[in-house]
């Protein structure tokens, strides 16, 4: 790299004011990029997060050298949310994020879940190489997850009466264009996974997308070394052998599906990391089954000990993921998974090789016996996850395919300071 860059990430949701996996990635990429020498700026909005949680808000923590987060408080808490929501524009805090974006002067700006910070119309904003990634599919659906009357897989548009199902005002702009108009500002476009490319193109998204899945990084926010590579001499957090989820407590990540399974399957337990609004529902459907366990929301130094001892993480989704950060995550403490077929989730067990799918309570049952009373196998698929994580979904892999696709972009548009700056970051881009 011949001089620094500035990047600017703009995302609703950014850590610890964040509910998924969208946010820990962008935050993940941040502190990448700042960790190559690059000066890294995030916005978010906290309006949104307080509009959707309940509870007391949480303390920012550390972020490392180089990234900076502006975080958006408007004084007008939801009111500002919904007008974003409903005009598609960010009506309350556009002029703050117009200034700071041409005051800057910003090299490679990056869209990424901007749903409630400013809606399609942020992505006219700023000058330099803009990038969107699609971390879910807000692109071509209102309910962004493609979870139809909040129910069941999208296979067919319904929009409207899905969104009335979810409660939510209509968004008027969708049937104006202006997501359209609004996207052709962008120069380049990614996708988390083969699965969500091909999703969006069937859905009618016009736009070609690149594929760049997320990472396990190097480096915690703090600039401590991740927990997440696998690392010997833990003690088990569990006295008895058991399987392991991790995820939101909400109907489409499936919990549902699996703890009637560990009413007959005695040789294990299931404990469950993760909070939502499912979670009374959940704890009551678990009610007088001792070898069901929530944890909570759990730290990622206190994480890694649950994934690397246990039989395998269960990833029981039911809707079409983009990707899946928990199954890389496992893969890093050389942890098998056993994904519900649905989704990204087949792609990426089946080029890591290790775990098994399933379609079905017996399948389910099947892949928890093998795993648990095999341990020859068990250990052939343990190998083959780390090894795969360490090929496919490290730092080291996955930024120079990131940076490519911004070198690209860049000479596209004859930004020679971008693709010289960029010169040494060599990756082939799917």
């Amino acid at each position: 790299m011949t001089r620094a860059l500035r990047f600017c990430h703009l995302t609703t949701f950014y850590p610890p004011h964040s509910f998924g996996g969208d946010a820990i990635g962008v935050q993940r990429l941040a502190g990448a990029l700042a960790r190559r020498g690059h000066h890294v700026t995030v916005v978010c909005d906290v309006d949104a997060y307080n509009a959707l949680h309940a509870g007391v808000e949480p303390a920012t923590g550390t972020e490392p050298a180089g990234v900076r987060v502006v975080r958006l408080r408007s004084g007008l808490g939801i009111l500002s949310v919904l007008l974003t929501h409903q005009v598609g524009r960010p009506v309350v805090n556009g002029s703050t994020i117009a200034r700071l974006l041409d005051t800057e002067d910003f090299d490679v700006i990056n869209f990424h879940n901007v749903s409630l910070i400013g809606g399609p119309a942020l992505l006219r904003m700023g000058r330099g190489v803009k990038l969107y990634t699609a971390h879910e599919h807000w692109l071509i659906c209102p309910s962004h997850v493609l979870w139809r009357h909040n129910r069941e897989p999208c296979a067919a548009r319904q929009c409207l009466r899905c969104v009335l199902r979810y409660r939510r005002p209509p968004q008027g702009w969708r049937y104006t264009g202006l997501l359209a108009r609004a996207a052709r500002h962008v120069d380049a476009f990614i996708a988390m996974s083969d699965f969500s490319r091909d999703k969006h193109r069937e859905f009618g998204f016009g736009r070609e997308m690149e594929v760049v899945p997320y990472f396990v990084p190097d480096f915690m926010p703090d600039g401590t070394p991740s927990p997440f590579p696998a690392s010997a001499g833990m003690l088990s957090p569990h006295a008895r052998p058991y399987f392991l989820f991790v995820g939101r407590l909400e109907t489409i990540k499936g919990l549902h599906t699996i703890i009637p399974v560990f009413r007959d399957y005695s040789a294990a337990d299931l404990l469950v990391a993760g909070e939502g609004s499912q979670s009374e529902e959940l704890r009551r459907l678990a009610a007088g089954n001792h070898r069901v366990h929530f944890l909570g929301r759990i730290s990622n130094t206190e994480l890694t000990r649950y994934y690397r001892h246990a039989v395998a993480l269960i990833a029981p989704s039911l809707g079409f993921e983009t990707f899946g950060i928990i199954l890389i995550e496992a893969f890093a403490q050389s942890t098998p998974v056993i994904a519900h077929r649905i989704g990204a989730f087949p792609e990426i067990v089946t080029l890591a090789r290790a775990g098994e799918l399933y379609s079905t309570r017996d399948e389910l049952e099947g892949a928890m016996r093998r795993l648990q009373e095999e341990p020859v196998y068990r250990a052939r698929v343990a190998g083959n996850a780390y090894e795969a994580y360490r090929t496919h979904w490290t730092e080291s892999a996955v930024l120079p395919r990131y940076l490519a696709v911004v070198r690209q972009a860049a000479a596209r548009r004859g930004l020679r300071h971008i693709t010289e700056a960029l010169a040494g970051e060599h990756s082939d881009v799917q």
